[in-house]
């Protein structure tokens, strides 16, 4: 396995279709910086800069990114635009909106044609917390620090829940 990601260039890109996504997005930073993994967050919308996304996306790799989460609401198209224009992973997260709750969102990246694949977490804070689990998850298959520092939070997350178990048997509150 690579121990290479100590360096700088971001290796993982957090696209939104709009400023306001950020609220939620943040959650995403949070779990990149918790594993100290390089990254950079950008506004492109599919639909109002076409031109940019195209430019983004055909260029990522050699940038150095690995892996891009995407952030779109009603229409959602960002996360499929660039999964057609890269090889790289994509993954998608879908935003609340006012009209449909985000179930708009979820279809619009869920139902990809065939050949050019979206991974899509949950709607809102929670998806954007797994897009950045799941993007440190495809890191750690070629990076052992990474590999290792996963594979602590989920023993971190089983002690919670055993002791959070061992509380409410003794009689205790949550």
């Amino acid at each position: 396995m690579n121990q290479g990601m100590e360096k700088t260039t971001p290796i993982v890109a957090i696209v939104m279709g709009s400023k306001s996504d950020y609220e939620v997005m943040k959650e995403s930073v949070g779990v990149l910086k918790e594993f100290g993994v390089t990254h950079e967050v950008r506004v492109i919308s599919a639909h109002r800069t076409p031109d940019r996304a195209l430019v983004f996306a055909t260029g990522a790799e050699e940038q150095g990114i690995k892996v891009i989460i995407a952030a779109a609401g009603k229409a959602a198209h960002l996360a499929g635009v660039l999964a057609s224009l890269t090889i790289l992973p994509v993954i998608g997260v879908p935003m609340t909106t006012s009209d449909l709750g985000g179930l708009d969102s979820l279809l619009s990246m869920v139902q990809m044609p065939a050949g050019i694949p979206v991974g899509t977490v949950a709607i809102g804070k929670a998806g954007a917390k797994n897009a950045a689990l799941l993007a440190v998850s495809i890191l750690a298959l070629s990076d052992t620090r990474l590999c290792n520092e996963l594979k602590s939070f989920r023993q971190r997350m089983r002690e919670d829940v055993e002791a959070a178990d061992a509380e409410v048997r003794q009689g205790g509150q949550i």
